[in-house]
């Protein structure tokens, strides 16, 4: 066990030799320094508190995963090949050291270069949003202490049974009028559009509830301040593009009631902080919202509200945040090894960009799940045009979407930005699913192939 610990050792710092002779290496250092610590000091915010978190953390924050994971990519790739290559790697073959531990060490090595860099671009960060903090107006540093700088849990409305107020609808529909089953299908799905506006349906003059059990969290958040998330769609668009309605958050049947008449505009997120201490002894928080417009609102059941309160500080937030993404490089640098076990350098950088690439078009992929057919839907009839590729991608698709969102369902830029709590639970999940189970099948499959492969075949080219 000792000599294999000592093995990785010397494979992982031969790897970090390797890495400082590549000069793209050099000159991602190079773009990221000055990404993250010089080009943030030349913009300028426009005085609020979420100006500077677009710019100092959404920006800095997605800058250095873009240009951490080129590196890893590249790195990962060439370290590999290029050793295999030059026939350098059969001095090292030849002595009694495993394939797996000279896999595993260059892993290793990546992975403590990627946190390195981590450690040193996310103390610039965190230093420059302490420092130009200082900057923004009193009440704007208030926003950002309470919003952005602080990491808050969140509560939701328990999620209406739907299928069950469906199937319940259905049956009574069957019973009074009895429909061939070949209509059945379409029926179901025109109950499911009424029972789904009827939830979230807000007319003209219409007090919508929601009422949320804060649980054991009701004995720590007394005189904590609150915050509620909302968002909404208008049935029809109004001339000045916002929508008044009464919010009220506390019991009706005690005194202590916060409202406030809110004009919002719809189709985006809104935030409020209310008064604290609303909630019953038994944790029991009653939200209200009154529709003082003549056009009908509708609230999103997935979304439509939560309540947002504080978890923790900033700092170790900040740094579960990093713990992610360096995750997500564990994943990369065991694509690009993979594709390096048996693949040239140039062909195993090719392949593995093109399937990051592939990972990047989720999106294009969930909307030819969703519509079940890659050549899109007809604007005319609004009947999705099928092909025979549809029989073969949109499984394949559906599979690969299964595969993604095990890494991409992790978003601690998104979090950081918002204030939102990344809980240890959540960090352990994403070591879990990203790098144990996606890395681990990579690393299953290179170190089989890397093990199999014969090295003193390969040539280096004159």
């Amino acid at each position: 066990m000792r000599m294999c610990l000592q093995q990785l050792w010397a494979i992982g710092f031969l790897t970090w030799k390797a890495a400082f002779r590549f000069r793209l290496f050099w000159a991602l250092l190079i773009l990221l320094l000055v990404s993250v610590v010089a080009l943030p000091l030349l913009l300028k915010d426009d005085g609020t508190a979420r100006g500077f978190t677009q710019i100092l953390l959404t920006y800095n924050l997605s800058v250095i995963a873009t240009l951490l994971g080129l590196a890893t990519l590249w790195l990962a790739c060439g370290t590999l090949a290029r050793d295999i290559e030059d026939c350098s790697l059969q001095v090292v073959a030849v002595k009694p050291v495993p394939r797996w531990v000279i896999w595993l060490g260059k892993w290793l090595g990546l992975m403590a270069l990627n946190a390195a860099l981590l450690g040193l671009s996310g103390s610039s960060v965190y230093g420059l949003l302490h420092w130009r903090a200082r900057r923004l107006p009193p009440e704007q540093q208030t926003v950002l202490r309470n919003e952005v700088l602080v990491a808050r849990a969140a509560l939701k409305p328990p999620r209406p049974n739907l299928e069950a107020l469906v199937e319940q609808r259905f049956r009574e529909r069957l019973e009074k009028t009895p429909v061939p089953p070949s209509e059945q299908a379409e029926l179901r799905r025109q109950i499911e559009a009424l029972c789904k506006a009827g939830i979230e349906l807000a007319p003209s003059g219409y007090v919508k509830r929601w009422e949320i059990q804060l649980g054991p969290r009701r004995f720590f958040l007394r005189d904590e301040p609150l915050f509620l998330r909302v968002k909404f769609h208008a049935a029809q668009t109004n001339l000045t593009g916002t929508y008044k309605g009464l919010w009220q958050v506390g019991l009706p049947d005690q005194t202590r009631v916060w409202q406030q008449i809110k004009s919002l505009a719809a189709d985006t997120y809104h935030e409020f902080a209310v008064a604290p201490n609303l909630f019953d002894a038994d944790g029991r928080l009653v939200i209200s919202f009154v529709n003082l417009e003549d056009v009908p609102l509708l609230f999103p059941i997935e979304d439509a509200l939560e309540v947002l309160y504080r978890e923790g500080g900033f700092g170790l937030n900040f740094a579960r945040g990093l713990g992610i993404i360096w995750c997500w490089m564990g994943l990369l640098a065991a694509m690009g090894l993979a594709a390096a076990s048996f693949l040239s350098f140039p062909v195993a950088a090719f392949c593995s960009g093109s399937l990051l690439v592939v990972v990047l078009s989720s999106g294009t992929m969930a909307r030819v799940v969703e519509e079940g057919t890659v050549r899109g839907v007809d604007h005319e009839t609004g009947v999705a045009v099928g092909s025979l590729v549809d029989k073969v991608m949109v499984p394949v698709f559906r599979v690969l979407l299964k595969v993604i969102n095990l890494a991409q369902q992790f978003s601690p830029v998104d979090a950081l930005s918002t204030g939102r709590s990344i809980t240890w639970g959540e960090l352990g999940r994403a070591f879990g699913q990203v790098v144990v189970l996606l890395g681990g099948l990579c690393a299953l499959f290179g170190i089989t192939i890397f093990s199999r492969r014969e090295l003193a075949g390969v040539q280096a080219t004159p």
